[in-house]
């Protein structure tokens, strides 16, 4: 897993990297793997994002359908390295 001092953006993608490596040589490992970070981020999403969760899920659903710059660029953006830094 990647060190303290990584971004959370980096920290996400080493914890799918052991994800996939935990599902061996599994059929769909990575699919099973991007899942499995999914199922978690929508019951946290739930959860902490108020009323209108549902709706703002909606709203970065469209995004990573219609948008794939866009997608990147937040990617990219939540790549700091300090909290101040990160964007949504």
């Amino acid at each position: 897993m990647a060190d303290k001092h990584s971004s959370p953006t980096d920290r996400v993608e080493a914890l799918y990297r052991e994800l996939v490596t935990h599902y061996g040589g599994g059929d769909d490992r990575e699919l099973r793997a991007a899942a499995k970070l999914l199922l978690v981020a929508l019951a946290k999403f739930r959860a902490h994002g108020g009323r209108r969760w549902a709706e703002l899920l909606d709203e970065y659903v469209d995004i990573v359908k219609h948008d794939p710059g866009r997608l990147e660029r937040m990617l990219q953006s939540n790549s700091g390295t300090s909290p101040d830094e990160l964007q949504a």
